[in-house]
């Protein structure tokens, strides 16, 4: 029989547990799921990880510890996740690729944007929409885990949605903390024909 895990008695002993599990996740881990781990109500484990999401930003020191950290802890794909401060960006991008450039081009940028805010979406529309060949962009973008299939139409093209690593990429907690898009598009009397000039230019 599998010996019993330890379950914290203290809250000290509690928020060290779960820094424990969030040091070694290498996902978003949710409140819930803690909570079946640590035996306690899925509320005092969120109300846990929003206090130590204060601290380490440094807007909540305990024990009069004001050091600066260099990490964050922040809601990521629907759970929460360590990450390294973002002022420390660049240093931590020259020591994980050794000066080599990881950030994706304009053309993959683009590309994810339009799948972003058009889920599901074919290839096809897709390069309607941005005026040229998006194929190599896209194979590009579901190897890096951005981009996943997701069915298709009746005509056997394949749709794509953007994935949970999509989210941590960008840091956002779900696609409803996308930007809005109306400040940026075009008055309503614009739209139809950049509608039907899109839907002239779809591949069957």
């Amino acid at each position: 029989m599998a010996a019993r895990l330890p379950v914290p008695v203290s809250d000290e002993e509690l928020r060290a547990a779960v820094e424990a599990v969030l040091v070694v996740t290498d996902e978003p881990v949710t409140a819930a799921a803690l909570a079946a781990v640590l035996d306690r109500e899925e509320a005092v484990v969120e109300a846990l990880l929003e206090s130590l999401a204060a601290e380490y930003a440094g807007e909540a020191p305990t024990a009069g510890d004001v050091r600066a950290r260099g990490f964050v802890l922040r809601r990521a794909a629907g759970g929460w996740r360590l990450a390294s401060a973002p002022r420390f960006s660049d240093l931590v991008e020259r020591f994980v690729i050794g000066g080599a450039t990881a950030r994706l081009s304009q053309a993959a940028l683009e590309t994810l944007a339009v799948i972003a805010y058009r889920q599901p979406v074919t290839r096809g529309r897709i390069a309607a929409i941005r005026g040229v060949n998006v194929d190599g962009v896209v194979r590009t973008l579901h190897a890096r885990g951005l981009i996943e299939e997701a069915g298709s139409e009746s005509t056997g093209a394949i749709l794509y949605r953007t994935t949970g690593e999509f989210l941590e990429y960008l840091g956002l907690d779900s696609l409803d903390d996308l930007p809005p898009l109306a400040p940026y598009l075009p008055d309503t009397s614009a739209l139809g024909d950049i509608e039907d000039e899109i839907s002239g230019r779809i591949l069957p």
